[in-house]
């Protein structure tokens, strides 16, 4: 190596150094402590020695019926987000796109304006509107004419995820939409005349043209989706309240939440959450390595 080659190996270590300590510092120590943690009866606020103890802390994980009552409605926060938040927010840009309506600039800012909303804010406007005695109530009171009428979907246990799931689209559909359009508008507008050319129809127009040239944004807009949905804590969180309404909308964050900050008798709590938070890790790993599965079934070839 000659003295022009050393100085550019400088140079570049020099340039990448600091990032590569920022990452190893915040990301990639918090990763490796947390799975040290899982596998070992350390408790940070008792210090003092430790012992290896396997995979005893995933074993009481997968025994836990408050695990799978927290991942089945996780799975249900990944599904409206996948299957509502990404089809709608399609189906808008798509709209938009094609000038179907007028003012298209104010409908977009319309949608897109929850993502300038602070999110606790968001999840607190739900919880009051979606209260026994909230305006959704007071609108069912109206329509029905009973003035015992009542929204209750969020006291019970197999209803509670519905308004959160509308709370979830209502957020986050803006978001999507945004991506979408933003690749429609980059997209060769002469496919689309050539078609009405050959006397396509809409429906054929986006089932057979525009889709399948989305592939690849769809299948990145799943992966966020999913990645959002698996570590999404603070709606949630804001839309219920402690105690039997958010253990019926618990979900894996607010369970780690509970186990790692909030049950003081469990000594090794901290390692439970930190098996909890790994696990989360890994189902959103599969998930998405099975969204990218799908998607090179469809041949994905867009390009970012």
């Amino acid at each position: 190596m000659n003295r022009r080659d050393r100085k550019a190996l400088l140079v570049y270590i020099g340039m990448v150094a600091p990032g590569l300590l920022v990452y190893l510092f915040i990301v990639a120590y918090p990763v490796f402590y947390s799975v040290w943690l899982s596998i070992t009866d350390f408790n940070p606020n008792r210090g003092g020695e430790w012992s290896f103890v396997g995979l005893l802390q995933y074993k009481t994980m997968v025994e836990d019926p408050y695990f799978w009552h927290s991942l089945k409605n996780n799975m249900i926060v990944v599904a409206v987000s996948v299957f509502g938040q990404i089809p709608v927010a399609f189906v808008l840009a798509y709209i938009l796109f094609r000038n179907k309506v007028k003012g298209g600039p104010f409908f977009q800012s319309m949608v897109f304006l929850p993502q300038f909303l602070s999110t606790i804010v968001i999840g607190i406007l739900w919880k009051r509107m979606f209260s026994a005695d909230g305006p959704v109530s007071k609108l069912i009171q109206i329509v029905s004419r009973d003035p015992m009428a009542q929204f209750d979907l969020m006291l019970r246990e197999n209803t509670v995820m519905y308004p959160i799931g509308f709370a979830l689209i209502w957020m986050y559909t803006g978001f999507y939409m945004i991506i979408f359009l933003a690749n429609l508008q980059k997209m060769n507008v002469s496919m689309i005349e050539a078609a009405k050319i050959d006397g396509a129809t809409e429906p054929q127009i986006f089932g057979r043209v525009i889709l399948p040239l989305m592939v690849g944004t769809i299948v990145v807009s799943t992966i966020l989706a999913i990645a959002g949905s698996l570590r999404g804590f603070d709606l949630i969180f804001a839309m219920t309240t402690q105690g039997l309404q958010r253990n019926n909308a618990m979900v894996l964050p607010i369970f780690m939440y509970q186990t790692a900050f909030q049950d003081y008798r469990n000594e090794m709590r901290f390692a439970y959450g930190s098996a909890i938070s790994n696990a989360i890790v890994f189902i959103s790993i599969g998930l998405i390595l099975f969204s990218n599965f799908i998607g090179r079934k469809f041949n994905a070839q867009e390009e970012y």
